[in-house]
């Protein structure tokens, strides 16, 4: 087994200000404390007190870093380059963010960890050929950085070694900006920077076409209250917007902004890839968290930045192919303030 002999531990970053816990098993947020409008620290992540809480999969992608391709795949299948690759359906009918044993439950090498003004921690996996049914060798690393006060940035990359291969990671904490344990996210008010979404068949995948959200519950192109109109969208958003009107700065979009109206506290996604899944937690029932908090449906929500789901088997979407020799970038910045 790869993971032999490697050890999950919990690493800190903390400059005065913002409070991160990480654990290099599967790259994941286990705890980020942030100051409200009075100065209030509090923890607006969802997981678990112990590693081994992770270990054992209590939750179903709290915190982590997702891949080798995040999202749904369609059957769990693709072509490239005229081969057919299988992938493990372990949603069913669709294989979901990587399979059985995804880049979210690997113990990561830490390869460097500063703790200095800028404190910082880069993690490092290497994703053999075939693993979870992917072509080629793969060479990852992630790293998070403090860049200021209350701001933490991801930056990952990933090297295709030998083979063309699809790459999206994408990041999967559940955000609860009143606290991790204080309920719905549904008062929480949330701005996307998106004109257009991808809407999706039964099975939650993209039908490829490329849709304005105009004049329907997706629209959130103006600040709006998430659970305003949740109840028409089945079980609650799990879709992907296409980012192409937010105001641009270092080379990165404005993806989204969420604000918590009681204690102020906001959350500005900024990134440079072409989509977010914006998720409520739908699927979250009874799950026994921090604190013995109890987090039930809505209890977080996720923004993902990504491409777009199932790119790999819809022409019209951007590619999310890697050819050899050629690397996979994709930045975020969560910038937290008080309104």
């Amino acid at each position: 087994m790869a993971d032999q002999g490697k050890k999950a531990e919990i690493f800190e970053l903390d400059n005065g200000s913002m409070h991160v816990k990480i654990t290099n098993y599967g790259c994941t947020i286990t705890s980020l404390l942030v100051p409200d409008k009075d100065g209030t620290l509090a923890d607006v992540v969802l997981g678990f007190d112990s590693i081994d809480r992770y270990l054992q999969g209590a939750g179903s992608y709290y915190g982590c870093i997702v891949g080798r391709v995040a999202n749904r795949i369609k059957d769990g299948k693709f072509t490239l380059n005229g081969v057919e690759y299988s992938l493990p359906v372990n949603n069913p009918p669709n294989s979901l963010h990587g399979g059985n044993k995804g880049f979210d439950k690997r113990i990561w090498d830490v390869v460097e960890y500063k703790k200095n003004d800028t404190p910082s921690i880069t993690f490092k996996y290497h994703s053999r050929d075939g693993e979870e049914g992917y072509p080629g060798d793969l060479l990852v690393t992630a790293t998070y950085t403090l860049t200021s006060k209350t701001t933490m940035r991801l930056d990952m990359e990933a090297v295709a070694e030998n083979k063309a291969t699809p790459v999206n990671l994408a990041q999967h904490t559940y955000w609860n900006l009143a606290g991790h344990n204080s309920g719905s996210v549904l008062d929480h008010h949330i701005q996307i920077w998106a004109n257009y979404y991808t809407p999706v068949n039964e099975n939650i995948i993209p039908t490829g076409e490329i849709s304005p959200v105009k004049g329907t519950p997706f629209d959130f192109t103006s600040e709006k209250r998430i659970g305003l109109d949740i109840d028409k969208v089945g079980m609650g958003y799990d879709h992907n917007y296409v980012l192409d009107c937010g105001e641009e700065k270092m080379g990165f979009k404005h993806a989204a902004r969420v604000t918590e109206p009681s204690c102020k506290r906001v959350l500005d996604i900024w990134t440079n890839v072409p989509g977010m899944q914006f998720y409520t937690g739908n699927y979250v029932n009874g799950v026994t968290g921090k604190g013995e908090a109890v987090y039930e449906k809505h209890a977080g929500l996720c923004l993902e930045t990504q491409g777009f789901p199932n790119a790999i088997n819809q022409p019209n979407f951007p590619s999310i192919v890697v050819e050899p020799g050629k690397k996979y970038q994709h930045s975020m910045l969560f910038e937290f303030s008080t309104a």
